[in-house]
């Protein structure tokens, strides 16, 4: 059997996160042959074209596990519409120098939580046009905006509503399929 190695970015830095939660709740209704490595993007300078012929250990470490994954999940909040700078900065970093992108053929998929109705609609649609840049083949049904009230997650993070846990659970089984038609 195969193992897929899979890079979860989490666009919030916020301890608690709900994001960070989502992401940990999805990982756990993967398949048996994936793998799953929260990549981390708090510790990454401001990208500054300067740097480019001598990236900073944590630009480096991040390319390098961009590289040795089978494909990526954002899991990201919406900030003033947009995604955040935090994951844009990320994206930017692992993209440069020209020519030498991490992200490049990497398929992917991307999800949101919020407390908003729209959930992150937005800011996902900012990072699908940035990925489609960086030729990052990106999943794009189903979608998932997920508006988070109280009583969403439980104590131990995990989701308690059985419509959201099989909703999420169809839509791991089509980015499954995603990854391994794309990384064949």
């Amino acid at each position: 059997m195969s193992q897929y190695q899979i890079g979860v970015i989490v666009g919030s830095l916020r301890r608690d996160s709900i994001n960070r939660k989502l992401a940990n709740a999805l990982i756990k209704l993967g398949p048996a042959d994936f793998s799953f490595k929260l990549l981390e993007i708090g510790d990454l300078p401001l990208y500054n074209q300067d740097d480019d012929d001598n990236q900073a250990q944590s630009v480096v470490r991040l390319k390098s596990e961009v590289k040795a994954s089978a494909g990526l999940i954002f899991v990201t909040p919406e900030y003033n519409r947009s995604m955040p700078g935090v994951l844009k900065n990320a994206l930017d970093n692992a993209s440069r120098p020209y020519g030498t992108s991490a992200w490049a053929g990497k398929p992917a998929g991307i999800l949101g939580a919020s407390i908003g109705q729209i959930g992150t609609a937005l800011a996902q649609q900012h990072l699908r046009n940035t990925l489609a840049y960086l030729d990052v083949p990106t999943m794009g049904q189903p979608e998932v905006f997920i508006q988070v009230k109280e009583g969403f997650f439980d104590a131990a993070g995990n989701i308690t509503s059985p419509d959201a846990i099989n909703f999420l659970q169809g839509w791991m089984d089509r980015y499954v399929q995603w990854v391994k038609r794309h990384a064949a």
